[in-house]
């Protein structure tokens, strides 16, 4: 089968960062589905292991954390999918990955495709929407109010992947006043299409232009990106007793900041449940189908914005490149090999 993969930590501009290979076909066992893959999103987890975790000598890693595909055949143990089933997923970072043309994957952590979407449309949500839906719902629990704040979550990165689902999560799904940051004219124009009530500026001080809002401070805070250069600021506006959530990956982060205001710290990663095989796992599963019945009754959309066009490396260092550039808004998707 045909895959792209790397061999050596390189920047992406090197002509060996991503490589065409040919790899053998897998075969399914335990819960495993087999699955065509039809399109994929890229996503900043590609870049960052492709830049961190060196392969050893003399293999090559897939990556590809996001897919839309067709089960093509199931293990013996698998109860939820058959084959000819169109899915959606975004896989498990301890194992090969979607940029090739058949991934096996775990079949607890894979969702059906909207349909009313195609499979580009569709590869653009998973990861994200798993990571917004966490975030927002087992993380921060928005729908529990906190005392005296305002009924409000500011979303830091808000035009991104993570913050475009966020941003639809919030707005549709609960009463919370949604304050998103987005810095150039596109960006705002973007998540204030998504739902945004308020659009601040993450390239300015973020607690006066809340304060400018006239809502009070707010009870959750959903960081994405850069939270070290915004830490400062967030536990300056967050309301007592709020609730914070980070995504990325800050060298340094001063917790004795929330102190003071008794605010809880509340990390997410995606892949904990499939890393650690967690007791609810499949939670991943009924997540994802949820996503797709809400996509298909109208109330999301996909956060799809660019088609870099076929899986192949070259395309695949186009979409690195672009996400490296930190000017993506929404999702870069490819399809077909």
């Amino acid at each position: 089968m045909r895959a792209v993969a790397y061999k050596q930590s390189l920047p992406i501009e090197a002509e060996s960062s991503l490589i065409d290979l040919e790899l053998p076909r897998p075969e399914p066992a335990g819960r495993d589905l087999l699955v065509e893959v039809r399109a994929v999103s890229v996503n900043p987890v590609d870049v960052k292991v492709r830049k961190r975790a060196q392969p050893e000598a003399g293999n090559a890693r897939v990556l590809g954390f996001d897919a839309a595909g067709v089960v093509v055949q199931a293990g013996p143990e698998a109860t939820l999918f058959k084959p000819g089933d169109e899915v959606f997923y975004a896989g498990d970072i301890n194992r090969p990955g979607t940029n090739a043309q058949y991934q096996l994957v775990d079949e607890r952590i894979v969702g059906r495709k909207p349909s009313s979407l195609d499979f580009p449309a569709a590869a653009a949500l998973p990861l994200t929407a798993l990571t917004a839906w966490e975030t927002l719902f087992d993380r921060l629990d928005i729908k529990r109010p906190v005392a005296g704040a305002a009924n409000a979550v500011l979303i830091v990165g808000g035009a991104g992947g993570v913050g475009s689902i966020a941003v639809q999560l919030a707005r549709q799904l609960t009463n919370l006043t949604v304050i998103a940051t987005a810095s150039r004219p596109e960006t705002q124009e973007w998540v204030k299409a998504l739902g945004a009530h308020h659009v601040i500026d993450h390239t300015k001080p973020l607690a006066a232009q809340v304060e400018a809002l006239g809502i009070g401070a707010p009870a959750f805070v959903f960081s994405i990106t850069q939270t070290d250069a915004h830490f400062g600021e967030i536990a300056s506006l967050i309301a007592p007793q709020g609730r914070f959530a980070l995504i990325d990956d800050p060298e340094r982060l001063d917790v004795t900041l929330l102190k003071r205001k008794s605010v809880s710290l509340h990390w997410e990663s995606m892949f904990t449940r499939s890393t650690f095989k967690t007791a609810d796992m499949v939670r991943q599963h009924e997540i994802l189908d949820e996503v797709s019945r809400l996509v298909d009754a109208g109330t999301l959309r996909t956060t799809l914005a660019e088609t870099f066009g076929a899986i192949n490396a070259a395309n695949l260092k186009r979409a690195h490149a672009f996400i490296e550039s930190g000017k993506a808004r929404g999702k870069i998707v490819l399809a077909g090999f």
